[in-house]
């Protein structure tokens, strides 16, 4: 039999099978088959709904989708844990905690741990095909990274606003709410995952929405409430980096993911 009559002889199995035609099927179409609906088409391509990974934070995996081909190590709590202490720290410093005023302490976390590594992790999930995570991760590690360079002289972004001091907060002020809008794009894409991957992206962006607000409106009280909030987003990203490393053989605690309503455990 040669090859072209296997795979015509391997399409009529599937379709007997199935009950649906793979011809017929849209690339970008996604929809179950079979007797217990036990088989997902992701548009001319088969799988068993059982080999499928399910939405999980601790693979920043907003839903289900096919296993990689690539078998490298799960990224996600890398870049979480980055994410994590990094905006501990400078929420910390956002709530006015202990009177601290001065965020430059935060500028070697942001460039190396929040900004560099997790950029890393993010390309990693590149190679693993999860493009949620990604661009999750390479996003907010450039994120990190920006606000490194605002915070370094050497790049003058402050001293160019020096004397303008509205001008510097309103400029703050598109900055973060830039990224709010960017993350809440993401938290739609969250809707079908978990409470704690959904958490933590929902309150990342109200945070930012908050920080922003402080600055427009240079109000020390706003900037304090997105501080406060930052704290609980950034132990929201450590509980979902540790859901990804716990493991039944290395700790007897594991983080059990708890779904949201609205996801169908289909992945339509």
């Amino acid at each position: 039999m040669s090859d072209k009559e296997q795979v015509s002889h391997n399409t009529d199995l599937d379709h007997q099978a199935t009950g649906v035609d793979p011809h017929d099927a849209e690339v970008g179409q996604i929809y179950s088959a079979g007797d217990n609906n036990e088989y997902i088409f992701i548009g001319r391509q088969k799988f068993l709904k059982s080999d499928l990974y399910e939405a999980f934070g601790g693979t920043l995996n907003p839903g289900l989708a096919p296993p990689s081909l690539h078998k490298f190590a799960n990224p996600a709590p890398l870049g979480l844990s980055a994410f994590a202490l990094t905006t501990f720290v400078l929420s910390m410093f956002n709530a006015r905690a202990m009177g601290i005023t001065v965020p430059n302490v935060v500028v070697g976390l942001a460039m190396f741990y929040g900004g560099l590594v997790q950029l890393i992790a993010g390309i990693w999930e590149i190679a693993l095909e999860n493009t949620f995570g990604a661009t999750a991760l390479c996003s907010y590690g450039g994120f990190w990274l920006s606000f490194g360079a605002i915070h370094i002289p050497w790049f003058g972004i402050l001293g160019a606003y020096e004397g303008n001091e509205s001008d510097l907060k309103n400029a703050l002020g598109f900055y973060l709410l830039g990224w709010s809008i960017f993350t809440f794009l993401l938290t739609v894409c969250t809707l079908k995952s978990t409470v704690m991957f959904f958490a933590l992206f929902f309150f990342l962006a109200v945070t930012f929405l908050l920080l922003s607000i402080g600055e427009f409106a240079g109000k020390v009280g706003v900037t304090r409430a997105g501080g406060v909030l930052g704290v609980i987003v950034a132990f929201i990203a450590w509980y979902n980096a540790y859901a990804g490393v716990a493991t039944r053989q290395n700790s007897y605690i594991l983080a059990r993911p708890f779904v949201l309503p609205t996801n169908e455990r289909t992945i339509f």
